[in-house]
Order: structure tokens, then sequence, then C-alpha cells
């Protein structure tokens, strides 16, 4: 090999080495920052797209399970409001069967419709009390709930559109005079007579009654379990991300020890080739 002053070809050789080294050192010092081996488009386009479409998908599961809290919240207050109006309701029919009997004086038919007319009333409250959100599932015109079930990918076209798929509970209507709970608001049992007629109109509720709280129940299975599938999902979905992105930490540190010596063995290598020119001038003496 030539000897000369203009080019040193070691010492380019070592510096190319060197940077390569500060390059590569560089990349994983980001890495261990981040967490992230793919953190740009610029690490791996691909895994990088594919990462970006799979937290857009994310961010729709975040507001599927939002839904899905909040319709679980108005059914869960109207279960528990119609539980209670079935509740009272058991309480009306024993006062009505009590009534009914041609064997009570009038003082205690007199206290029992008492009992019954503050029972009857209780039922208002409860209806008035089932409210959440502005919603309230047990009045006659209390609105209905709908819920995001899920996002459905329904791409016709080379684009990517989500049309979402919902769930909605109706409202029950428990309020007295609706048509489930067919007490009168003015209903009671202060004869004989009203008293054997309500017992028939209480049974009707009650089989009103029955069906109201089977679908009230049903509606509040389907969104518990369509939110535990949504919140199994979306932990999928976030593993799938964190295989494509996610960095090793490990294998990161040892390629940080392996290139934090590379560095140093490089400058040096690069500080012997700078010093080779020098030698030219022992060629003069």
């Amino acid at each position: 090999m030539a000897f000369s002053v203009n080019t040193n070809v070691g010492a380019m050789a070592a510096l190319q080495s060197l940077n390569e080294t500060n390059k590569g050192l560089s990349q994983v010092q980001s890495r261990i920052n981040t967490g992230l081996k793919v953190a740009s488009t610029k690490d791996d386009s691909a895994s990088y797209t594919i990462a970006q479409g799979l937290r857009g998908d994310m961010g729709g599961l975040n507001a599927v399970s939002s839904s899905l809290s909040r319709a679980k919240s108005v059914t869960d207050v109207a279960v528990a409001g119609a539980e209670q109006i079935s509740d009272v309701v058991n309480q009306m029919k024993a006062k009505a069967y009590q009534a009914a009997d041609a064997g009570i004086d009038t003082a205690t038919r007199d206290a029992l419709n008492s009992d019954f007319v503050a029972l009857r009333d209780q039922i208002t409250t409860i209806v008035k009390s089932s409210d959440f959100n502005g919603t309230n599932l047990l009045k006659a015109s209390g609105g209905t709930v709908t819920a995001l079930q899920s996002l459905q990918d329904s791409d016709t076209s080379s684009a990517t559109t989500w049309n979402p798929d919902s769930l909605s509970v109706a409202n029950q209507g428990l309020d007295l005079g609706g048509s489930v709970v067919t007490i009168g608001a003015s209903g009671n049992i202060s004869s004989q007579a009203s008293a054997q007629a309500m017992i028939d109109t209480i049974t009707t509720t009650q089989a009103n009654l029955k069906t109201s709280l089977s679908t009230l129940g049903a509606a509040s299975r389907k969104i518990d379990a369509q939110s535990t599938f949504t919140s199994k999902l979306s932990d999928v979905i976030e593993g799938g991300i964190g295989n494509l992105v996610d960095a090793d930490l490990a294998k990161e540190s040892a390629k940080l020890q392996a290139l934090q010596v590379k560095q140093q063995l490089g400058v040096q290598a690069l500080s012997i080739a700078n010093q080779a020119p020098s030698t030219i001038t022992s060629l003069f003496r």
C-alpha cells in the first residue's frame, strides 16, 4: 500500500466503522428510552402502519366500552327499581287479600287501605327515582338506552369505514297507569268489592312485571357479556401491538454493552489510523 499524506484509507475505514457503531448505539438508546423497537415509520414502515391501524381499533373499542358502561348503569338502575316495585306490589296484594275478607271491621279495612295507598304512591316515587343521566326506563315516556355493541368493518371500496353495531333497551313503562303496572293512580281497597277487584288487577300487574324483569335482566346480562368480550378483545389487540413494536429490553441492554465497547475500540482504531501519515516524516530524516 502506498504511503500518502493526501489519502488516509485506514482512517476513512475506521471512521466509517465508528459511524456505524454510533448509529447502532443511538438506535439502541432510543429503544431503551422509549421501550419501542418501532417508534416511527422510518424504523419499519410495515409494522408501524399495522400498529397504527390497531391503535385506531383500540380507540373504537374504548368508545364501545364507555357506551356499554353507560348503558349498564341505566339498565341496572332500572332493574333495581323494577325489583323494588315487584316487592311493593307483593305487599299490596297481601293487603288486598286481607281487605277482601268479609269478616273484618271497617276500622281494620280503613287501616289496610291507608297502608295500600302508601304502597301505591311508593311506586310513583320509585319510578321517578330510577333515573340515570336523564334516562328512566321505568317511565312510559322515559326514553330508551342505546349502546355501541361493536364496530364492524363494512369496507365496500378501497376505503375502510366503520359501522357501529348497537344494542338498545326499551323503556318498560312501570309507572302507575302504564301498560305494565295496571293499578290506577287512585286505586284503593276501601271496600270489600274494591279489594276483590284489586286482587285481579295486581295479579295482572305481577304477570307484566315478570316479563319486564326478565327483559331488563336479559339486557343487563347481554351488556355484561359484551363488556367482558370488549375488554378481552382490547387486551388481545394491545398485546398484538406490543408484539409488533415493543423492544426486548433485555436484548437491547446486552447490545448496548457490546456497542459501547465497540465505540471505545473504534475511537482507538481511528486515533491509530490518524497517526499513520506521521510515519512518513521518518523517511526524510
